[in-house]
């Protein structure tokens, strides 16, 4: 029988010869299987074995349905579970509903795609030996597969699909991930890929990275640095690769502030609005010449219909080349004018312009001003109590449209605050829907070069689940199903590892500091403001130690009883627990020293006391020396962070980071160095340096 021959005979036997063969529970269990995003409507059925492999058919003659065959063929084989075209193996349907098989499932199940599913909704019906994914577009039929590949289990060794009948659509017809690549990382090509992929497995269709120079202009080459930025047959690549995913490509390239990397260039520099500085001067032709000339480029690279144009946080604006302007017509005057200047210079390039709605909402009346198809993107990146309705209300007011922009709290830290990012997630989503937002930008920040976006796919997700899910999504629901989800662990202890985190860093927020800072890890504990830092940090250092090796046990836990995917994330997750964990150590062990040294110092004359200070010094600095448990502490990091870095970036940056782990293995090394002359001059002299030379503080004087 020819392979044509069995797709007829499998196809229509279901619906042809047994026309009610699709099996049904006798009633719905209350308890849904942990997916992400969850659909709008789910009603469990028997689970469907896959001992006999499975065979998946798109019977639409469509490129994008014969691609999200081999996608859920390929995702399935990773997971041992084998395709077979034969009668014995479980069949997979990918149908359009216009087609008659997909019709006469639609009425024997009483179910539809109605005017707002069809865009991007799908059906997901199974039977005793079949499962059928109906939908209007090639679209959603890719995110029907989507959760198809989400509910096979695997149980005693026998695989299995989660029986169900779904209906699903999105919330919101724009769901994307806005990523940094301006501020140190700057991900290879490989790993954009592996992004978009990703993205799109949990039903998002936007990726918007970020520009301030990190794009190559043939017209403007001097700030894209080679090794350091993308090019445009990088960028062209990425597009068509995100196109079989349903993603598009909405690059932001700032086209008002944030430009200190193309200004310190003597070749713009007279377009800057203050010597040095960051912002476009909006008076300067060159300025809309340059802007000009970079969109004219993204345009021809990227087809989406949309280009970001930044303009956000343009703090320089009035203090140099602009001061009489804005002194006689006002700030948002100026600042609403050349957004409305760009408007008219990019708008042969036929496309929607988004921009950032920070400035211009602190105007409203001005908002009005500004042209109707321009896309204000509201941000902000902490949970509201009383709403999120002052970011939205001054465009939506001026009946523009609107995106809303949270974000996974990863900047500046040694790992993502979870428990603030999912709060203004959950919140900001649930409110842009409210106002009638269509689209949602998950935003990722490097503002110190550090971030790895390995350890942000905990907040990612849970942006595509809330921007998908309709109303306000429920958090402990997220937190129950990511580890299963994403990483396949049944145990629920990366979840677990998860909350460990998020303790950590509400555990220092208690404290009186902001949460795991950088700053923090980085900082000298016996500098002047280091000094502050403890003194709020060590009395709960033990508690957020306790939560980040909680959370690395856990984590090996998890690892030694099963197979678990996505372990370069999982990896990522390990070094930001480690990088806590030894935040809170350093200030302990560094006031350990500085507390045994104070005492030997003090009591140097004491004949008692003498007698330990050899020893005393010899803990401090030694072969198992605190000062070498700090160096080697850092060292072991260094390692662990640069292997995460290159599974995601160019090395381009890394030796800034990694300089930092070098000055901090120095200091200690230096000081331990002095701690063993310190101990030497003793057993000779028998005095001891001050304190202060050793690198400590004066002491404080009652």
């Amino acid at each position: 029988m020819t392979k044509r021959a069995l797709f007829l005979l499998l196809f229509f036997c279901p619906f042809f010869l047994h026309p009610f063969a699709i099996a049904k529970s006798d009633a719905a269990s209350a308890s849904r299987p942990p997916l992400i995003p969850q659909p709008r409507e789910f009603e469990n059925r028997p689970d469907v074995k896959l001992a006999g492999g499975v065979w998946i058919s798109a019977s639409h003659a469509d490129r994008d349905d014969a691609f999200a065959a081999k996608d859920l063929t390929d995702a399935l084989a990773e997971r041992g579970v084998r395709e077979k075209a034969s009668p014995s193996a479980t069949h997979i349907y990918l149908l359009h509903d216009s087609e008659i098989a997909a019709k006469r499932i639609l009425q024997h199940e009483g179910i539809s795609l109605d005017e707002a599913a069809q865009p991007e909704g799908y059906v997901l019906v199974t039977g005793a030996r079949a499962v059928y994914v109906i939908a209007h577009s090639s679209t959603g039929i890719f995110y029907g597969v989507q959760t198809v590949k989400q509910l096979v289990t695997q149980v005693g060794g026998e695989f299995a699909l989660r029986g169900c009948k779904v209906r699903d659509w999105p919330a919101m017809r724009y769901r994307g991930v806005h990523d940094d690549l301006s501020r140190g990382p700057v991900p290879t090509l490989e790993f954009q890929k592996k992004q978009i992929h990703t993205f799109a497995a949990y039903k998002l269709n936007v990726y918007s990275p970020y520009f301030e120079h990190t794009m190559q202009y043939a017209s403007n080459p001097l700030p894209g640095l080679p090794g350091g930025s993308m090019t445009r047959d990088e960028a062209k690549e990425l597009v068509s690769y995100a196109a079989q995913y349903h993603v598009m490509i909405v690059p932001e390239q700032e086209a008002f502030g944030h430009l200190h990397h193309v200004l310190r260039w003597q070749q713009y520099a007279p377009l800057a609005e203050v010597q040095s500085g960051s912002v476009l001067t909006p008076g300067q032709q060159g300025s809309m010449q340059l802007i000009t000339q970079w969109f004219d480029e993204l345009a021809s690279i990227y087809p989406a219909p949309f280009l970001h144009i930044g303009a956000d946080e343009t703090f320089e604006l009035g203090r140099g080349q602009t001061s009489s302007d804005v002194n006689s017509r006002g700030l948002g005057a100026v600042y609403i004018d050349f957004l409305t200047k760009i408007h008219a210079s990019l708008q042969p390039l036929h496309r929607r312009l988004l921009f950032w709605g920070d400035v211009a909402m602190n105007e409203p009346a001005l908002v009005t001003k500004l042209p109707k198809d321009m896309i204000a993107v509201a941000w902000h990146y902490e949970p509201e109590p009383n709403g999120f309705v002052r970011w939205l209300d001054p465009y939506t007011r001026a009946g523009m449209e609107t995106w809303v922009a949270p974000g996974v709290n990863n900047w500046n830290r040694v790992y993502p605050n979870n428990d603030v990012a999912l709060g203004n997630i959950q919140g900001f989503v649930a409110a842009g829907q409210t106002a009638g937002s269509t689209g949602m930008l998950n935003t990722i920040w490097d503002d110190d070069g550090e971030g790895l976006f390995l350890e942000d796919w905990y907040g990612i997700l849970f942006g595509a689940a809330a921007s998908w899910q309709q109303g306000t999504s429920d958090i402990a629901q997220y937190q129950q199903s990511y580890g299963a989800v994403f990483h396949g662990d049944a145990s629920g202890k990366v979840d677990e590892a998860q909350r460990a985190l998020i303790a950590a860093h509400l555990v220092l927020k208690k404290a009186g500091l902001e949460d795991a800072r950088n700053l923090y890890f980085w900082i000298d504990p016996w500098s002047v403001e280091g000094e502050k830092i403890g003194a709020k940090l060590l009395p709960v250092s033990e508690e957020v130690r306790t939560d980040a090796e909680r959370a690395l046990t856990l984590l090996a836990q998890a690892r030694g009883t099963a197979s678990l995917r996505e372990q370069d994330a999982l990896a990522a997750i390990e070094l930001g627990a480690r990088r806590i964990d030894f935040l809170a150590f350093r200030f302990q062990i560094a006031n350990e020293m500085e507390t045994k040294y104070r005492g030997i110092y003090q009591q140097q004359q004491n004949p008692d006391a003498r007698r330990q200070i050899n020893n005393t010094l010899l803990h401090i600095s030694s072969a198992n020396g605190l000062c070498q448990d700090l160096r080697d502490g850092y060292g072991y990091l260094r390692s662990t962070y640069q292997d995460v870095w290159l599974k995601e970036n160019r090395p381009y940056f890394l030796n800034n980071v990694l300089a930092q782990y070098d000055m901090a293995m120095a200091q200690w090394i230096d000081r331990g160095n002095k701690f063993r002359d310190a101990r030497t001059h003793w057993n000779e002299l028998h005095t001891l340096p001050a304190p202060e030379e050793m690198g400590m503080q004066p002491a404080k004087s009652n």
